[in-house]
């Protein structure tokens, strides 16, 4: 039997289409999906941010619904939020993941530029690690610090704001 993604799926699968490892495995999804509690608590974002994502206009397909109105997501949704959620968690703005989710829901065609976009992203968080990395040396050079003037009985030595009263 011959299997057709679709490109949402291709990129929920990893950016690549490919995953590379980073494939989220969710427990054994219901035929008729999830409600947006479990979807909630697949994903760890809270209900208030699903239904921004989807009001935002982050999703790349509309999220099922039943009779009753009631959201119900699929495999597929919750490994779209899982990215979604990485994007966001290495700064990349609303105004960027909305225009990934519009390239993504646009099909085929359009590969290079969600490449640049992502490329883009990738380059400023490596500017904010390296920036992080240059931090991280002086609280590690003022631990060194404290731990020498600790063992050496020194710590009284430590220079402290002085009261000016």
């Amino acid at each position: 039997m011959l299997e057709v993604k679709s490109q949402a799926a291709a990129d929920a699968a990893g950016a690549d289409g490919h995953g590379k490892g980073h494939k989220t495995r969710f427990p054994a999804m219901p035929a008729d999906g999830v409600t947006i509690a479990e979807a909630a608590r697949r994903t760890g974002v809270s209900v208030h941010t699903l239904r921004y994502y989807e009001r935002a206009g982050l999703v790349v397909s509309p999220v099922d619904r039943t009779s009753s109105g009631r959201r119900r997501y699929r495999e597929l949704d919750l490994k779209w939020i899982i990215i979604c959620t990485k994007l966001r968690a290495t700064g990349m703005p609303i105004k960027g993941l909305r225009q990934y989710a519009e390239l993504v829901a646009a099909g085929p065609g359009n590969e290079e530029e969600r490449l640049e976009l992502l490329e883009a992203h990738r380059a400023e968080v490596l500017t904010r690690l390296a920036e992080i990395q240059e931090n991280l040396k002086l609280i590690d050079h003022k631990i060194d610090v404290y731990r020498g003037s600790l063992a050496a009985g020194e710590a009284d030595r430590l220079w402290a704001p002085v009261s000016s009263r």
